[in-house]
């Protein structure tokens, strides 16, 4: 039997999903979720090996009209996606506005890979009202095959994805066929961190915050892990902090966990935090943090 493989990039709008149907398709949790918009900042590729086809998903950024530079290269990441995708999935969600961020749903229209709509949340609206959504995004993408479905109840999500391996192009691996993501451990540690900062805090600190891992050693039984988190301004270094150091305690004591989970390993973990003014808006320090494409 010929072997399938292809890049299937997860698109859309903040907040509809994309990483919980990410997570959800792989099989691992491999992309951050909150309730917040603008979780995901990276392009995060998840791949799924069977004996005959590999699939590389990609989780992207919600598309947003950039406020700042870091906004800028995230856009461009999901951008590439798009160009990049043998298979597109769409997400929208029964919210959201169909004309919300036109310009790159224009984007999307002129490309020619199958599309596939993913209309999420449907297990928090009425028949009528997806009936009504059905109509308007076949006038919107009236190429594009429509799946609705609820990612965290899983409703529908192995119908999408029985659907992507039927329209996997031909190929050979583009990965090791044992391999999960192209991502280093090292990035994952610190998504997990971030995510713990993006449950606990409020307002501009999430979104201030970039975590570094300066050191990461491992042995067959442990892992020490050093990590620094990055803020904006001294006030929000002393909001995340907290009195005594407990609020800062309580990301690292949960992040521990999840880190262990993810290694399977016993883990140490140290954090700490600096004050890095106005990173989002600067050159180097974005290009030092991973966010500009070579």
């Amino acid at each position: 039997m010929e072997h399938k493989a292809g890049f299937v990039s997860i698109l859309g709008n903040p907040n509809v999903g994309k990483s919980t149907l990410m997570n959800r398709l792989v099989g691992e949790k491999l992309s951050i979720i909150t309730a917040k918009s603008q979780t995901t900042r990276h392009r995060v590729k998840g791949i799924v090996n069977e004996e005959g086809y590999q699939i590389i998903f990609s989780d992207t950024p919600g598309v947003v009209k950039p406020s700042y530079k870091m906004q800028e290269y995230m856009l461009d990441f999901s951008r590439s996606a798009l160009d990049d995708a043998d298979i597109i999935v769409y997400v929208t969600d029964v919210v959201e506005k169909f004309d919300k961020n036109a310009g790159f749903l224009e984007r999307v229209k002129q490309r020619e890979a199958p599309l596939l709509l993913v209309i999420n949340k449907v297990d928090l609206t009425t028949p009528a009202r997806l009936d009504a959504l059905f109509d308007t995004w076949r006038q919107v993408l009236p190429r594009a095959e429509i799946f609705p479905l609820s990612a965290t109840e899983n409703f529908n999500v192995p119908n999408l994805y029985k659907r992507i391996v039927e329209l996997l192009p031909a190929g050979e691996p583009y990965f090791a066929k044992d391999e999960l993501t192209d991502m280093p451990a090292r990035f994952f540690v610190a998504e997990i961190i971030r995510e713990k900062i993006l449950l606990h805090y409020d307002k501009e600190i999430p979104y201030s915050v970039e975590v570094v891992i300066e050191e990461f050693k491992e042995d067959d039984k442990r892992v020490d892990i050093m990590a620094l988190v990055h803020v904006e301004r001294d006030s929000q270094k002393g909001i995340l902090i907290g009195h005594q150091g407990s609020a800062l305690k309580r990301v690292g004591t949960e992040a521990r966990l999840d880190i262990e989970a993810f290694l399977d390993k016993k883990v140490f973990l140290s954090l700490r935090v600096k004050v890095l003014k106005d990173w989002r808006d600067k050159e180097t320090e974005l290009k030092n943090f991973g966010y500009k494409q070579l």
